[in-house]
């Protein structure tokens, strides 16, 4: 599956994004897609999964009050909404798909990756 991120930008703190990675080659529901982050001069990150049986979202503790996962099969597209955004967001965000559901923050199970979309948070 290739896989196409978008939606990035410069926002201000408080603001909303929502990104979009498009899968081509497979559709969506029929892979798990994750979206991870990558801040200057820190480790990739788990943000949010979600389900490829299902549409279930595993979302990380640290932007689950802010962030949602979501899917449209028939777009071949999944979302990640981004609310009240923070300067400690700012970061390359990218995504990956893989074939089952479990141990989703795991980058090293991921087989497919985007290109990587930037998201800058500052006033």
């Amino acid at each position: 599956v290739q896989l196409q991120a978008s939606g990035g930008g410069l926002v201000q703190p408080g603001g909303s994004l929502r990104l979009s990675c498009a899968a081509s080659g497979r559709t969506v529901s029929g892979a798990a897609v994750a979206w991870f982050r990558r801040a200057p001069g820190k480790e990739r990150e788990f943000v949010a999964a979600i389900s490829r049986i299902d549409g279930r979202p595993d979302v990380a503790d640290s932007v689950k009050d802010r962030f949602t996962i979501s899917r449209d099969n028939a777009k071949s597209t999944v979302y990640l909404q981004m609310n009240s955004l923070k300067p400690e967001d700012t970061a390359v965000y990218y995504c990956a798909a893989k074939t089952d559901f479990f141990r989703n923050y795991d980058p090293r199970k991921y087989h497919s990756w985007g290109q990587g979309t930037q998201v800058t948070v500052s006033s």
